[in-house]
């Protein structure tokens, strides 16, 4: 997760931080945080949205509108939501793909899902649970995607209380790309985003989505 060459901040000239929602898919995974969206669109707030195949397979109608929505870009979290291995090396008790060919797969099958709702090929990878080896760094790059991490974990893979959530993002430096879930609405990601965001804006920081700014 903090190899060189896997993104964690953005370069801006005024204080500022990215945010960054994954939809992981699978099993207790298809769920969809309509709250924590609707209250983005509503404070007009932009934000990068790392989306499964698995996900928009099970999320056609709501994948669509997210992609036609200016606030959000959509990018690559994979097909099956798998670490980035070229050994099957778990992580977070989850399976990595298990040699190049796997690994290939597991992205381009993300990234043709994210051009067949687009229109156009990501520009940035998160592979599940953000874990990276360094050949597949090579392999993403090869492909023409670039490796997307995060410096604070925003809601704790959904583990976080509403208190924690919020204050990862107002501790969080200038900078930092905030990682969070948007398909866990049990979890109390919403109401943290819903605390931290105003303390953020009263303070003058802005909200970027990993377009909007240098990436390093």
């Amino acid at each position: 997760m903090s190899l060189p060459g896997v993104l964690t901040h953005v370069t801006t000239e005024d204080p500022a931080i990215a945010l960054t929602f994954d939809a992981c898919g699978g099993s207790g995974g298809d769920g969809y945080d309509a709250d924590l969206i609707d209250y983005l669109r509503r404070e007009h707030i932009p934000a990068t949205l790392f989306l499964t195949s698995k996900w928009i397979s099970e999320r056609r109608a709501t994948a669509r509108a997210l992609a036609s929505d200016p606030l959000f870009e959509i990018e690559n979290h994979g097909s099956a939501h798998r670490p980035c291995s070229v050994t099957g090396r778990s992580a977070w008790g989850i399976r990595g793909t298990r040699n190049v060919g796997d690994a290939v797969d597991e992205i381009q099958r993300g990234a043709r899902a994210i051009l067949d709702l687009t229109g156009r090929s990501p520009r940035f990878y998160r592979p599940g649970t953000a874990y990276f080896d360094d050949v597949c760094l090579d392999v993403i790059g090869a492909l023409g995607q670039s490796p997307a991490g995060f410096a604070v974990n925003g809601d704790g893979g959904t583990g976080f209380t509403r208190a924690q959530v919020k204050e990862a993002i107002v501790k969080a430096k200038s900078g930092s790309i905030l990682l969070f879930h948007m398909n866990h609405p049990d979890g109390h990601t919403a109401e943290g985003v819903m605390d931290a965001i105003p303390i953020l804006r009263a303070r003058g920081v802005k909200l970027l989505r990993l377009s909007d700014a240098k990436v390093r």
